[in-house]
C-alpha cells in the first residue's frame, strides 16, 4: 500500500492527481511505445556509436518527435568509432586433447580493444578469480601468457538483492582487467562474461587502458568457457589461439535528440525524460537502452494525444554514446552549463523494463514526503515505493551533481544481466505489460515536476 501523506499542503490539485490517474491508464494500454521499439530493433536494428544505424536512430527519433509537436534540436556531439572485426578462439594444446584437435572457445571483443595481428596469437593461459590471486600468482606467472579473470557472476545475489548489485562486484574486471593483465605483461586478457547468460552466450561492455601501460587485446568469454579453461588449467599447460581484429576509427559525429513540449508558464524550466539511444552490437538494444528511449518518448506522445500542456517544457532526451563513455551527456552539460537552475528534474531509465515497483530519487530528503501523493496515483498498479538513492542515472548524473533532482524507475533487476550486452538483447525479452508500466511511471512523474505549484524541493 501506498504510504499515508504526511500533514501538509499538496503541490498538486485534485484535478492535476486526476490528470495523473488518467496518463497512468492511457500509458499501460497505448501500444505507442511498443510499436517503437519494435521499429528501433527489428528494424534500425544494433545502434552502436559511430555506426549507420546509430544516426538513422537519430534521424527516425527525431522524425518522430517532429510529428508529434515537440520543437526538436539534433545537438551534434563527437562519438567513439570503434568497429568490431574478427573474433576467434581456440584451444590448441591441453592435458588429454587428441592429436591435430583443437577446441572452440566463444568469445566477444571488449568495446575498445586493441587488435592482435591478423593471424592472431597463441599463448599459454593462466586463470586467476580476483584481484587477490592475481597479485599472489605474480608478474612471472602472467608474463607472455593470455590472462583470464574468472570472477562469477553472483546470480543468488542478483535474485535476492536486484542483478544491479551482482553486475557490480563483476564488471570491474571487464573495466580494469587489460590495464592489470598488460602492466604484468599479458599478451591478452580474458574476462568471464558478466552477468547471468546461460546458454554459452558471450557479453560484451566498454573496457579501458591507461596511459603508460601497453594496450593489450581483450575479450569476454562465456561462462561454460571460462569454467572450462580453469578446470584444465589446473590440471596442467593450456595453450590458446586467440584472434581479435576490432579498428578503433577517428571519432565520428552524432547528435542527442532533444524534444521540448514547450510549458504554457515557464518554458523556460525544463524536467527532463531520457535514455540513451545507442546500443552494443551483438543483439539490438531492446532492454538497453530501447526501452528506456521509448518509455521517454511515450511522455510526449501521451501528452501530446490527451492534449496536456504543463506549465513547464518536459524535454525527451535521447542520449548518445553512454555505453562507450557518455559523450553526448558531457555534451549536454557544456551546451547547458549556464542554465542549470532551469532544470526541475531529470528522469532516466536504463535498467531494463521489468515491472517497476516505484521511483528511485536522487536529491533531498524532502523529496520523498513531497512526491507522495505522486507515489498515491501510481499504487494501482504497484508502483508507489519510493526510495532515496546516489545516483539515478549515468548520462543525468552531471545534473544530479549540479543539484538537480534526479529520478529512475525502480525496476525489478533479477533478470535484466542475463541479457544485456549480449547477443539476447532483442525485443521478445521486452513483456509490453511492464513495458506500459514503465511508461506510466515515466509520464506520470514528468507531468507531476512539470506541472507542481512550486519546482521540486533543491
Amino acid at each position: 500500500m501506498a504510504r499515508i501523506m504526511g500533514s501538509g499542503k499538496s503541490a498538486w490539485t485534485p484535478e492535476q492527481l486526476a490528470t495523473m490517474a488518467r496518463l497512468r491508464d492511457a500509458a499501460i494500454t497505448d501500444p505507442y511505445a511498443l510499436d517503437e521499439l519494435r521499429h528501433l530493433t527489428d528494424n534500425i536494428g544494433p545502434r552502436i556509436s559511430g555506426s549507420p544505424q546509430a544516426q538513422q536512430a537519430v534521424e527516425y527519433v527525431a522524425s518522430e518527435m517532429k510529428a508529434l509537436g515537440a520543437e526538436v534540436t539534433l545537438e551534434k556531439t563527437s562519438v567513439p568509432h570503434w568497429v568490431r572485426g574478427v573474433e576467434t578462439g581456440a584451444l590448441t594444446e591441453w592435458k588429454g586433447h587428441a592429436p591435430g584437435t583443437t577446441q572452440k572457445i566463444v568469445l566477444t571483443a571488449l568495446g575498445g580493444s586493441v587488435a592482435t595481428a591478423a593471424d592472431g596469437l597463441t599463448a599459454e593461459v593462466a586463470v586467476v578469480n580476483n584481484w587477490a590471486e592475481l597479485k599472489a600468482l605474480g608478474p612471472a606467472a602472467v608474463k607472455g601468457r593470455i590472462l583470464l579473470f574468472n570472477m562469477k557472476f553472483d546470480k543468488q545475489l542478483a535474485a535476492q538483492e536486484g542483478g544491479i548489485y551482482a553486475y557490480g562486484d563483476a564488471v570491474q574486471y571487464r573495466a580494469a582487467g587489460p590495464i592489470a593483465g598488460g602492466a604484468l605483461g599479458a599478451v591478452a586478457v580474458l574476462v568471464r562474461s558478466v552477468g547471468g547468460a546461460d546458454y554459452r552466450i558471450p557479453h560484451t561492455g566498454q573496457t579501458n587502458y591507461a596511459p603508460g601501460v601497453e594496450k593489450i587485446p581483450a575479450a569476454a568469454i562465456t561462462a561454460e568457457d571460462a569454467d572450462l579453461l580453469a578446470d584444465l588449467t589446473a590440471q596442467g599447460p593450456v595453450k590458446m589461439h586467440l584472434t581479435l581484429t576490432p579498428q578503433t576509427l577517428p571519432d565520428a559525429p552524432s547528435y542527442n535528440v532533444i524534444a521540448d513540449w514547450k510549458g504554457t508558464e515557464h518554458p523556460e524550466q525544463v524536467v527532463v525524460v531520457s535514455g540513451h539511444l545507442d546500443s552494443w552490437d551483438l543483439g539490438t538494444g531492446a532492454i538497453d537502452d530501447g526501452a528506456g528511449v521509448v518509455v521517454s518518448m511515450q511522455a510526449i506522445h501521451l501528452l501530446q494525444k490527451l492534449g496536456i500542456h504543463p506549465r513547464r517544457t518536459v524535454r525527451f532526451a535521447a542520449w548518445m554514446a553512454e555505453e562507450e563513455g557518455s559523450q553526448g551527456a558531457a555534451t549536454y552539460m557544456q551546451d547547458h552549463a549556464g542554465d542549470y537552475a532551469n532544470h526541475i528534474g531529470a528522469i532516466e531509465t536504463d535498467l531494463g523494463a521489468g515491472h517497476p515497483d516505484g521511483v528511485l530519487y536522487a536529491g533531498k530528503p524532502e523529496l520523498g514526503e513531497w512526491l507522495q501523493p505522486v507515489a498515491n496515483v501510481l499504487e494501482p498498479i504497484g508502483g508507489e515505493t519510493f526510495r532515496s538513492s546516489p545516483e539515478t542515472g549515468e548520462d543525468i548524473n552531471g545534473l544530479t551533481e549540479k543539484g538537480v533532482p534526479s529520478f529512475a524507475p525502480s525496476q525489478d533487476g533479477r533478470f535484466y544481466f542475463n541479457y544485456h550486452h549480449t547477443p539476447a538483447d532483442t525485443f521478445d525479452k521486452v513483456n509490453p505489460r511492464e513495458l506500459g508500466e514503465n511508461a506510466a511511471v515515466i509520464t506520470v512523474l514528468a507531468y507531476a515536476l512539470a506541472d507542481s505549484a512550486e519546482p521540486a524541493p533543491r
